[in-house]
């Protein structure tokens, strides 16, 4: 019983603990990325003298939409220098995320009183040693289109300055990547007056995800690519989820070896009962009565330490959910996130009553047949 509970306590922290890193890696990615993105099939650009802008914007379950240049640049602060890819969006692209929520300094300003602000990825902003206090302009070095001489190449890009307002933190894959900027800032520069590379939209609600993105499919077709959060980051996904699964396989592995003590104290247990089964038989008891009475007793064991586990487990989880004992050092986060899901406790109880079952089976089948 004490193995059972053992196991079941470790599968449902660790479980929870999954599902933890999960939601948090999934609220970072969405303080950044969009519910919804469209693109164009063929070409870099979107133009919207062509796209029905007009009616995406009425669709029933959006709320939100940015229209959104990406751009590979150079950037520069003083002596030191990378490449980035600039994102220009409009100003309700900060209402649709929730950039200020993994900021590390500064404030999600992207204009004010006229003036272009830039929001710079962490690693970025530590490549370039740029700091917010220090008040210096990032230099830009935008790419110009069409054909340029390859004699002056200085002439090959466009120069421009930002003032960077903020810093944000997320994961390397975006911070060394993305410097956020007006959508004019970029466009001008591009000469895209009436091009965008992108759509990004926000939703009302997560459940209508993928009928709003069907809908949106059917309308734009096949010139249009609609692509959700999830499938932006599939490889992510999938492998938050396979870890998960992999983990609990495991874990349920240990389960099935622990499960040996029930079948060992069960055939003790049987060999033990030897006169009262004698009795009972004398009494009139069937043979599958009998063997439904140690089988019985075989799940009850199984049952009663995987619920015990089970309690524990959920205490500690609630324990670490509401205190945070379990700190993280460096983090954007102060405490391991847990998440208990109705699910996991289904799924573990189920393992148990699967476990249980067969190791009860085995020693009351095979022994009652000799001892009746």
């Amino acid at each position: 019983m004490l193995s059972i509970g053992v196991g079941s306590l470790a599968l449902i922290v660790v479980l929870s603990v999954f599902n933890g890193l999960q939601s948090l890696v999934e609220s970072m990615y969405e303080s950044f990325e969009p519910d919804i993105k469209i693109t164009a099939s063929k070409g870099k650009t979107i133009d919207l003298s062509l796209f029905p802008l007009e009616e995406i914007e009425q669709m029933e379950g959006v709320i939100h939409y940015s229209k959104v240049i990406e751009e590979v640049v150079g950037v520069k602060n003083g002596e030191k220098q990378c490449i980035a890819t600039i994102k220009g969006v409009e100003e309700s692209f900060l209402d649709m995320s929730n950039l200020d929520s993994v900021l590390v300094d500064g404030s999600a300003v992207l204009k004010s009183n006229g003036i272009n602000y830039a929001i710079v990825g962490y690693g970025i902003a530590v490549r370039l040693s740029m700091y917010l206090q220090s008040g210096e302009n990032l230099s830009i070095y935008i790419p110009k289109r069409g054909n340029v001489s390859s004699l002056n190449l200085a002439s090959a890009f466009t120069f421009k300055q930002i003032t960077p307002s903020s810093i944000f933190y997320i994961n390397p894959d975006i911070d060394d990547k993305y410097i956020v900027v007006p959508l004019e800032f970029i466009q001008s520069s591009l000469d895209y007056e009436n091009k965008i590379t992108s759509l990004e939209l926000s939703i009302a609600s997560k459940d209508q995800l993928a009928v709003i993105q069907e809908r949106l499919q059917q309308k734009l077709g096949d010139e249009y690519k609609v692509e959700n959060r999830y499938e932006m980051n599939a490889l992510l996904y999938k492998t938050n989820q396979a870890e998960k699964w992999i983990t609990f396989m495991i874990l349920a592995f240990i389960l099935l070896i622990a499960a040996f003590n029930i079948l060992s104290s069960l055939t003790i247990l049987i060999m033990d009962k030897k006169e009262d089964i004698k009795v009972l038989r004398s009494m009139g008891a069937s043979k599958k009565l009998i063997q439904k009475i140690f089988f019985t007793e075989g799940i009850l064991i199984n049952l009663i330490g995987a619920g015990g586990g089970l309690l524990l487990g959920t205490i500690i989880c609630l324990i670490q959910q509401h205190f945070g004992i379990l700190k993280l050092s460096g983090g954007i986060v102060e405490y391991y996130p847990v998440e208990l899901q109705g699910l996991d406790f289904i799924l573990i109880l189920f393992t148990v009553i699967l476990i249980g079952g067969l190791s009860s089976y085995l020693p009351v089948k095979v022994l009652t047949k000799k001892l009746l």
